[in-house]
């Protein structure tokens, strides 16, 4: 499973860059509010830094619209995938832009119809948002087990990314589902690393290394 970041913030991205684990990252409206600069700007910058998908996310409402945002983002570098929204307008926009070659991400997905008109349009990417259904009382893991059903009963290439990934069981259950990638904020990938029982255990190696060198004459 593909690891992507979820965030604009540029020193996040470099930060967890360096680890050689990030595949990807994904943006949208509200994260780029988050961070200074122009938006074209910001999206370059961490199109540079990680060598994978960058989504990058429309604002129109309409099918033209979406188009033509869309095909200026896709000018500003290779990795850019256009984040377009789940409607009837956004379906038709997918197939537009399929169509010209430039890739998509479906985003605020919802149900397993919506996953599936998002797929047979041609989007590149979906994204359902888990932790929102859980939010509403739904168990979010459970649509993307459909999603994933649905894409390996019809030989869809569409990827699946887990998004609105709240805590790192999250992406435990991503991976025993079989999704193709989880976006995750950087506070998410951070916590992944850790283990309690890991921290103990090498404050305990540390200790009786301590000893090791006392018993040698330090």
């Amino acid at each position: 499973m593909k690891i992507f970041l979820d965030t604009a913030n540029i020193e996040e991205i470099q930060e967890a860059a360096a680890s050689g684990l990030v595949d990807g990252v994904t943006t949208n409206p509200t994260l780029i509010s988050r961070v200074e600069g122009k938006f074209e700007d910001i999206i370059r910058e961490i199109c540079e830094v990680v060598d994978g998908p960058v989504s990058a996310e429309v604002v129109s409402l309409d099918s033209a619209g979406m188009v033509a945002e869309a095909t200026e983002l896709a000018k500003i570098h290779d990795n850019v995938v256009v984040k377009i929204p789940m409607t009837k307008e956004g379906s038709k926009a997918i197939r537009e832009l399929a169509g010209m070659g430039i890739r998509t991400n479906c985003t605020l997905v919802f149900s397993a119809n919506q996953a599936f008109i998002a797929a047979k349009a041609g989007a590149s990417f979906v994204s359902p948002f888990i932790g929102r259904l859980d939010d509403a009382g739904q168990v979010g893991m459970d649509l993307v087990r459909e999603i994933l059903t649905i894409y390996d009963n019809y030989c869809f290439d569409t990827e699946v990314i887990v998004a609105s990934v709240r805590h790192p069981l999250h992406v435990v259950e991503s991976l025993i589902a079989g999704a193709h990638i989880a976006t995750i904020p950087h506070a998410i990938f951070e916590k992944m690393f850790r283990h309690s029982l890991t921290d103990k255990g090498i404050d305990a190696f540390l200790m009786d290394w301590e000893k090791v060198k006392e018993r040698q004459g330090g």
